[in-house]
């Protein structure tokens, strides 16, 4: 029975097909890719940490993990750019309802202007707005369109817009205004984010060349001090030393990419 509930507790795609971009489901061609690339690559790590093949097998199983890892950075990369993909809707929008459109034209000019910056019909907020611009012409809200997206996307900046949209729509505001200050602050978050990358743009190379530094220098006494390193790697003690030092590796690996990764 346990077996069962874990099989149905994973999460499964959305019965009406469309995308909720806090998930991401890898084929099966996928993940073993995935899996064979970190296989490979731990492999490799461990034969340089331990000149053993049976330690550096057991290393390899911790590739089954990797597809995850992967998911999640796959679901931040979308996420990212379906924001830069909404922005452009919004100046498009802007630019429609000031020249006096109604929401439901300017929706139409922008699904057509966002097919001339976007040549891939499967961009996303192309068939975002092709899904919203059709459940318009099926009677339904503008508002309860923008707000099925918000609640699949999972980003701040369009909840914010869509619970702002909802407002102006109830109480009357100004809709041009709104749109045209939602596109400028998510545009100078963009930029904020833009000019911090490159300013720590310097500090991740370092962070590089000090991650790769730690295996290329076992590399090297390997090959020009065999006698030096022997005991490291024939030896219980060496095995157990060079198992702390990896778990010391990885360690320092996430946890400078967490410092790296600035939140705007």
């Amino acid at each position: 029975m346990e077996l069962f509930k874990r099989k149905t507790d994973v999460p499964q795609p959305r019965a009406d097909g469309l995308t909720d971009y806090n998930q991401y489901f890898m084929t099966r061609k996928e993940k073993i890719m995935y899996i064979a690339m970190a296989a490979a690559a731990l492999f490799a790590i461990g034969y340089i940490f331990y000149h053993s093949v049976f330690l550096s097998a057991l290393l390899m199983l911790l590739a089954v993990k990797f597809p995850a890892i992967r998911t999640q950075q796959i679901i931040k990369k979308r996420k990212a750019e379906l924001t830069l993909q909404f922005k452009d809707m919004l100046y498009s929008l802007s630019s429609s309802l000031s020249a006096g459109r109604s929401i439901e034209s300017a929706l139409h000019e922008a699904l057509n202007d966002l097919k001339i910056i976007y040549n891939d019909e499967n961009t996303d907020i192309l068939k975002e707005l092709e899904y919203i611009v059709r459940g318009i012409e099926m009677n339904e809200t503008v508002e309860s369109m923008f707000t099925q997206f918000s609640e699949r996307a999972h980003i701040e900046d369009i909840e914010n817009f869509t619970d702002i949209f909802k407002t102006c729509k109830r109480t009357g505001g100004d809709l041009v205004q709104v749109i045209k200050s939602t596109s400028q602050t998510i545009g100078d978050k963009i930029e904020i984010k833009q000019e911090i990358e490159t300013l720590i743009s310097g500090k991740k190379f370092e962070f590089k060349i000090l991650m790769v530094m730690p295996v290329a220098l076992i590399v090297l006494l390997s090959a020009t001090a065999y006698d030096y390193m022997q005991p490291v790697f024939e030896t219980f003690i060496g095995h157990l030393v060079m198992t702390v030092t990896i778990a010391i590796f990885a360690a320092a690996y996430f946890i400078g990419g967490k410092i790296m990764d600035i939140k705007v």
